[in-house]
Formats: structure tokens, sequence, C-alpha cells
């Protein structure tokens, strides 16, 4: 590990000039996780790439006072557990921006001045990430107030639907039924008038309401004298055919 955070790396820097072209936070956001490559790889693999990432940074840059091999190791180790819920192309982002934005290095570059411009990368993200959440949010209010829209006005029509709804166990389903195809039909074809087709199914509907019929109930008193009456002749019975 020291020796790739004291030895230049033509490979490795070629390798991540490759990886920064065209990289943007969005696929920053989406990379696996310095805790998941943790995970994956182990904590001595990640510190490598860290590693490697940041002393092809220090060649990339030509001035002539830049951190020694303990001070990559050191902050390769720091961003490995600062940043653990952001991903490697977050730092190699971070450090093409602290490149090619115009930052002036004055002949040197120090760790502090480094991890500064990665804090700095970190504040943009956070800001890229919140309002992509309110993008989101708008987006899905949009689409919420759409759909209630639509809802609303598909509602008229389902609750006539129900409302047109036949029970099968009704004794006149199938005339009830038929009456209302005829209904429709005539309405579509223009041979009856809006309100005379909402009159005739209002019909059908009113002629669905089976009301219960008191008469047909007996009364609490009479329904005692009946379940009495029925005890006895079973009592009856079970004594007279008992073996």
């Amino acid at each position: 590990m020291r020796e790739l955070a004291s030895t230049p790396n033509p490979q490795a820097r070629a390798l991540l000039a490759e990886v920064s072209v065209g990289l943007t936070v969005a696929q920053a956001v989406a990379a696996p996780k310095l805790f998941q490559l943790r995970h994956r790889l182990g904590e001595t693999v990640l510190t490598k790439l860290l590693v490697v990432i940041l002393r092809a940074f220090m060649d990339s840059l030509r001035v002539p006072d830049k951190p020694d091999a303990a001070d990559i190791l050191e902050l390769a180790d720091t961003l490995a557990h600062t940043y653990t819920h952001d991903s490697l192309k977050d730092i190699i982002l971070a450090l093409k921006e602290a490149r090619t934005t115009g930052t002036k290095f004055y002949q040197s570059l120090d760790v502090s001045t480094l991890y500064r411009l990665i804090a700095e990368y970190f504040t943009r993200k956070t800001a890229y990430l919140e309002n992509r959440h309110l993008d989101q949010k708008a987006t899905g209010a949009g689409q919420q107030a759409q759909a209630v829209q639509l809802l609303g006005e598909a509602a008229p029509r389902m609750l006539e639907n129900v409302a047109q709804q036949i029970p099968a166990e009704h004794p006149n389903a199938e005339a009830l039924r038929q009456k209302l195809t005829i209904t429709n039909q005539k309405a579509r074809r223009g041979l009856i008038t809006p309100e005379q087709a909402e009159q005739q199914r209002a019909e059908v509907r009113n002629a669905t309401e089976r009301k219960p019929r008191q008469s047909w109930q007996a009364s609490p008193e009479a329904q005692r004298l009946i379940d009495q009456r029925h005890r006895a002749e079973n009592d009856y019975l079970m004594e007279k055919y008992r073996p």
C-alpha cells in the first residue's frame, strides 16, 4: 500500500481518466457505496482503491509541493471512514471538479486543501439531492392530482354502474336486466332522451330494492309460542318412538 501511495502509476491514471469521462453526480449517487465495498472487498482493498485514486490525482497536478505517501495513506483512511454512504465515483468526481473548475493551488497542495475541496463537492451533492427530491415530490403531486381528477371523472360512471347492478337472487332479475339493456340501447341510438333513459333506469333501481315485509314475520310473543309447540312436538315424537 505504501508503494501505491509513493509510486506514480500511469495505467491507473489513464483508467481513472476514462472512468471520469462523462461522469455525473447522478451516476455517482447510483454507484456502490464505500461501506458496501468494504463488506464485499475488505478494508484493505477499499483503502488501496482510494490510495490509487488520490495518487492519480496528485500526478495530474503540476505543482512542486504535494502531499507525500504518508499523507495520502492517512487521507485515504479518513475518506473511507467519513463518506461511508458515498461512492468511489463521488471521490473521483470531486477530484475531477477540483481540477477542472479553475482551482488555483499556487504551486502547492496540502492535505487540508484537498480535504476542503472534497467536502465542497459533497456540499454541492447534498444540494443536488435536495433539489432532485423536491422535483420528484412535485412530479408525484402532479401525478396524484391527475389521478384524483380522473377518479373524480370516473366516479359518477362507477356509481351508476354499481347502482344498475341487479341481484342474481332477485325473482325478476332476468326481466329487469332485459329492461335495462333495452333502455341503454335506446339511449345510445337516440331513440329516447337522456331524461327518459334516467327515469327508466331509476325504475329498475327501485324494482331491485326488496323491502322486508313485517306481515310475514311473527311477533316475539308468537315466535316463542311457535318454538314451545315445536319443542313439545319433538318431545312427544321422541317419547312415542323410544325403543
